[in-house]
């Protein structure tokens, strides 16, 4: 094991740079370089590559969110958007990958990243390249993986975000709404409710009937609470109804192009109605992904790459993951690795 390269894909999420780091960290005190794709899987289909040092680019950078690297999210290799004659098309570009890796010497490929970006890690595996994929998604929802990092930065910011709501929401009698991040998985509602005292959490896994939630929030009010706070995840769908849908991005084909939101002032503007209470609806949104990672997402990134880098190290390119999903022999490092 003489040369990593390390790629960080999708949506970004604070502990990008600490797994990094610890990559970069454990590499180093083994004697391999280690290098960063430039904008994920667009930098590995590219070329694009620079040396990773912890006394320079990688030095200092446990605290800082994003990734220094950059992140992309519409590079699917696999189907990869590109123009011929003017005309848009899609192509199976992993070849040009496999043949970047072989040509550079890299011995192994660390792939940041969650659903899609695991996906096609697991893919270039099964071409012959040998990867480690180290689970990420705000959402908390990577198959096989108790945790993922950028998860506990995202509740604790959006558990700050009801603290403030509660104080306005106390003094002016109103039911304060807010809406967060959680497309297919609730996970981000449900902890934040639990932990900023939220009196409803609306989540994708359960559709929700509003009058229900009114019928609580009425309790509430004759039993001299004239306040509620109620916490939705952006992919909440009521009984019988579909999710909302914001609009469609043009990132190509074979991601999730759907952008979600709008559930927040729905629900706010028919539990007015259901009520009689003011209701305010708030969108936490982009604060959820970025700034300084919380102490424990310092410390699972750090974990993550740590254990990553001595995976390769041990040549130990696979998993004993059994579920259907991801029953396949690249390895996801998770709790269970170690």
């Amino acid at each position: 094991m003489k040369k990593v390269a390390i790629l960080a894909n999708g949506g970004d999420v604070s502990g990008f740079n600490a797994v990094i780091r610890g990559i970069v960290k454990t590499a180093e005190n083994n004697g391999v370089k280690c290098y960063g794709m430039i904008e994920g899987y667009k930098g590995l289909l590219e070329n694009n590559y620079i040396e990773l040092n912890s006394y320079t680019n990688a030095s200092g950078i446990l605290y800082k969110g994003g990734s220094i690297i950059g992140s992309s999210t519409n590079a699917n290799v696999f189907n990869y958007k590109v123009e011929e004659n003017g005309k848009v098309v899609y192509k199976d570009l992993s070849d040009i990958c496999i043949e970047n890796v072989k040509k550079d010497g890299f011995d192994c490929i660390f792939t940041l990243g969650g659903d899609g970006t695991q996906k096609s890690a697991r893919d270039l595996y099964l071409k012959g390249i040998n990867i480690i994929g180290v689970p990420k998604t705000i959402d908390n929802d990577v198959a096989c993986t108790d945790i993922t990092f950028g998860y506990n930065t995202a509740v604790s910011v959006a558990m700050e975000a009801l603290d403030r709501l509660h104080s306005t929401g106390e003094t002016h009698h109103r039911i304060m709404v807010l809406e967060v991040m959680g497309r297919y998985a609730g996970w981000i509602a449900l902890e934040s409710a639990i932990a900023g005292g939220g009196d409803v959490a609306l989540i994708p896994e359960i559709p929700f009937d509003l009058e229900k939630v009114a019928d609580k929030i009425k309790d509430r009010i004759v039993k001299g609470k004239r306040f509620s706070l109620v916490v939705v995840a952006e992919g909440a769908i009521p009984k019988g109804g579909d999710i909302i849908v914001k609009g469609t991005r043009d990132n190509g084909q074979g991601v999730d192009n759907t952008k979600l939101g709008g559930i927040g002032e729905i629900v706010a503007s028919k539990l007015q109605e259901l009520t009689g209470l003011e209701a305010r609806n708030t969108i936490l949104g982009y604060m959820q992904r970025g700034g300084t990672p919380t102490a424990y997402d310092r410390v699972l990134s750090t974990k993550y790459g740590s254990k990553a880098m001595e995976l390769a190290l041990e040549r130990k390119i696979w998993s004993t993951c059994s579920t259907k999903k991801w029953k396949t022999r690249f390895c996801t490092i998770r709790k269970s690795c170690w």
